[in-house]
């Protein structure tokens, strides 16, 4: 038995991804689509095992309403609304109406669009647009790194006892050990640091993708 977690080489990870549920043709297209069209923004794409992560997670949970904030091409957002029941809702926060204006058109053809909301400006001041009451089943949070503590604030208030939040890239490839003046890492650091301290959840940060901190609202 292992007294840590696996550090994936690339044909470790091959062979993750190769005993996970595949995605599927329209979930491959949109990854294809967003690497040819943008291929120097693609690296904020989740990775796929990511994807059947999140649809397996909402499914699990029984969501019915989830909160996004960064959507980006919508790689995300169509794995949690595929995992959500046929009322279920999906409010998404961008900034971006390009980027979102591919993740439109793959939640038309994945016949989902009914379940999501995308709602474009300032996610920080957006998410006040909420309820306060505490309804939000799943949240996942995957935009700038130095905003986490902002969205961090408004969501934890807003999720229901029992549910999740989900929050990416807080390994940063390793680095969050040396963030060495790197604005973006040292802002991880920071906010993994909060998140650690906030009682109000019970957290494990899981070594999938570039880091996934998965928190239960206690």
């Amino acid at each position: 038995m292992s007294r840590k977690s696996l550090t994936l080489s690339a044909e470790l990870h091959e062979y993750v991804v190769a005993h996970s549920t595949p995605l599927d043709p329209l979930a491959r297209d949109l990854v294809e689509e967003t690497w040819a069209a943008l291929p120097r923004q693609a690296g904020m794409q989740i990775a796929p095992e990511q994807s059947v992560f999140l649809t397996i997670l909402t499914r699990l949970l029984g969501v019915r309403r989830a909160v996004e904030v960064g959507t980006f091409t919508g790689l995300s957002s169509l794995a949690i609304a595929r995992g959500l029941p046929e009322d279920g809702q999906l409010i998404c926060f961008d900034i971006s109406e390009q980027y979102t204006s591919v993740a439109r058109r793959y939640w038309e053809r994945a016949g989902v669009a009914e379940r999501i909301e995308l709602r474009l400006g300032a996610a920080a001041q957006r998410l006040r647009e909420l309820p306060e009451e505490p309804t939000i089943d799943l949240a996942f949070i995957d935009a700038d790194k130095p905003g986490y503590p902002a969205y961090w604030a408004e969501i934890v208030p807003r999720v229901r006892r029992g549910g999740a939040i989900l929050v990416d890239n807080t390994l940063r490839g390793g680095r969050v050990l040396d963030p060495a003046g790197d604005e973006t890492d040292s802002a991880i650091v920071r906010f993994n640091d909060l998140a650690r301290e906030d009682d109000r959840v019970e957290l494990v940060v899981l070594p999938l993708g570039d880091g996934v901190t998965l928190a239960r609202k206690r």
